[in-house]
């Protein structure tokens, strides 16, 4: 038998548990202050509980709930530090580990997707796990021909646990929005539900995976490890060792942080440019910091469940929207936006409140270099969340079309993360040459003079030169 409870009833009452625990702790903390604690040390007692049994029923049942707390856990540079410190630790353990299912159950698993005969396919299999994920775990191995590999067992039930989770999890959205003030939790819970059931499927992760892996195969910035073998529920792919981003963040050097988020930005941007998928689930447990050859580092990349196939790239629309926001041009920003569905027909906003509401988030593209820090996050979650805020008031009345979800939860994650990491990146500078649209193509006019040729003096002369050469 799999650890993973896969009854409906014993899972909604661990999910149920997390909101009367709240209201159960919060009774508590009343009592401490009326008996003389003060009420900031009664506050972060209560915060520590609070996190330590959210990670202990999110991490126990996997699955949805444990995806919603890695969700979660990318968000935690947005909070007040008061609020953030007692649930960092927590929920940054679920980016990295989970209780392990049974060795009896991996076995089971691997002898019935794999064959009875499935030692044979390695020369070594260790039963432990190397990590724990919401829908399965990894074991490291050694392949038949080799190669240290990644085996990634999906746990038994976890397709049905994960979207029984997230069913449940909408209810308490409510109770669960206080873990983090400013965000809305439903339409999180809905947009997961809707995308995370992908990555039941190893298929589509072993094609996803596979396509970044031959694109970055040479690549001297970013590593993604070769698919080797793929089954139901079993997923098999080339071992890379490195330190965790979570470890970085935790105690990294300041070259490693600035390294870290220069090429978290880079892959952002790049992939979908490079191989018509973006990936979708940019939390720190997914991403280690390699050393290479030269002495500096390089980004190592897991983790391909949850992509967002952009066969174009990402779309045009972004960038030029991005470059006319830069400019100043309010009128045509707005008009975009209206176009794209950004602004529904039924609503009229002022452009220049618009392109004011816009000017602070885009704060990293209007110069050469930026530090993102979470006190940097934490202001722009403050502004759009404050209901006193014109920021606030404005926000409530824009909407974001359904073919921009996920691109918009990923440029956020990846942004905390960049603020948790405390680099200093160039984030201009991958957008000038990777988001198609931020920098406006020269008009064939102005590259064409008297001469009819385009590129002007020196272009005519090299043809004149070329055809005198004839």
């Amino acid at each position: 038998m799999s650890d993973l409870p896969r009854k409906a009833v014993t899972r909604t009452a661990k999910l149920a548990a997390l909101p009367l625990g709240f209201a159960g702790r919060a009774t508590w903390g009343l009592g401490k202050r009326i008996g003389g604690k003060s009420a900031e040390i009664v506050g972060r007692e209560l915060q520590q509980r609070t996190a330590e049994q959210l990670f202990k029923v999110l991490g126990e049942l996997k699955g949805g709930a444990m995806k919603f707390g890695q969700a979660l856990s990318v968000f935690e540079s947005a909070l007040p530090e008061e609020v953030a410190g007692p649930y960092r630790a927590a929920l940054t353990k679920l980016q990295e580990a989970a209780p392990p299912m049974p060795t009896s159950t991996v076995h089971s698993v691997l002898a019935e997707r794999l064959g009875e005969d499935w030692r044979d396919l390695f020369l070594e299999f260790d039963d432990k796990p190397a990590a724990a994920a919401s829908i399965g775990q990894v074991h490291r191995a050694v392949w038949a021909d080799g190669r240290e590999v990644a085996v990634k067992v999906q746990y038994p039930g976890a397709g049905e646990a994960l979207l029984s989770d997230l069913t449940q999890l909408s209810r308490f959205a409510r109770l669960l929005g206080p873990l983090i003030p400013g965000m809305d939790i439903k339409p999180l819970i809905a947009e997961l539900r809707d995308r995370v059931s992908e990555e039941l499927d190893y298929g589509l992760e072993a094609q996803a995976q596979q396509a970044h892996a031959s694109e970055f195969a040479d690549d001297p910035d970013v590593v993604v490890p070769e698919v080797v073998h793929q089954g139901e529920q079993v997923l098999i792919t080339e071992w890379i060792d490195g330190t965790p981003l979570s470890q970085v963040i935790a105690d990294g050097t300041q070259e490693q942080r600035d390294r870290a988020g220069q090429l978290l930005a880079r892959f952002l941007f790049s992939g979908p440019a490079r191989t018509g998928l973006l990936h979708a689930d940019p939390h720190p447990g997914n991403f280690r910091l390699l050393p290479d050859e030269k002495g500096g580092w390089r980004l190592g990349v897991l983790d391909f469940g949850t992509v967002d196939r952009l066969p174009g790239g990402l779309p045009v629309t972004i960038g030029e929207s991005l470059r006319m926001t830069l400019d100043g041009e309010a009128d045509a920003v707005y008009e975009m936006l209206c176009e794209e569905g950004f602004v529904k027909e039924t609503v009229e906003l002022e452009p220049d409140a618009v392109l004011d509401y816009l000017l602070p988030i885009i704060e990293p593209m209007l110069v050469e270099e930026f530090t993102f820090t979470r006190g940097w996050m934490r202001s722009q979650a403050a502004r759009v969340a404050d209901p006193r805020s014109p920021a606030y008031q404005l926000g409530k009345r824009l909407n974001l079309p359904p073919s921009y979800l996920l691109i918009h939860r990923v440029t956020l994650s990846t942004i905390g993360v960049l603020c948790q990491l405390n680099a200093t990146v160039r984030m201009r500078a991958e957008l000038e040459e990777w988001l198609p649209g931020f920098v406006m193509e020269a008009d064939a006019a102005d590259e064409t003079d008297a001469t009819g040729v385009a590129g002007g003096p020196e272009a005519a002369v090299e043809e004149g030169e070329a055809v005198a050469g004839a």
